[in-house]
């Protein structure tokens, strides 16, 4: 092996997030890399398996099914994703998607900010209920 720093699939989900169970099915179905292996057989993983990782994170939390995530883990790290047309297509189309759902969120916050700021029921305003 080389001096790169290597990570256990326990140290590796510790630092992720992700379960055990988690890695070895994206292992599994083609979205994660085979793990090299130790020579007793355990998995290890590199600084760029866990940069991997972290984009899976990021895109499972934008909602973008698993299928999908497999389409962008399959560029290299050396590929710009505006030189896949279609991918970069999604990805626009994924962050308009999250860009809504942030500005729906920040409408519900202002209304909670407004409601503390004022001291004022969660359910109604009391200036405009019915005497």
């Amino acid at each position: 092996m080389s001096d790169a720093a290597t990570f256990s699939i326990k140290e590796i989900s510790r630092m992720t997030g992700l379960t055990e169970d988690a890695l070895r099915y994206y292992e599994k179905i083609g979205l994660l890399p085979r793990a090299k292996r130790r020579e007793n057989g355990r998995r290890t993983y590199c600084e760029e398996d866990m940069q991997l990782m972290e984009l899976i994170i990021c895109l499972k939390k934008m909602g973008v099914p698993l299928k999908d995530i497999k389409e962008f883990a399959a560029l290299s790290y050396a590929e710009d994703i505006v030189s896949v047309p279609e991918v970069y297509e999604k990805v626009l189309e994924y962050r308009q998607k999250l860009q809504s759902q942030v500005d729906q969120l920040q409408k519900v916050l202002s209304v909670l900010d407004y409601k503390i700021a004022n001291k004022k029921s969660l359910l109604k305003d009391p200036l405009h209920s019915a005497p």
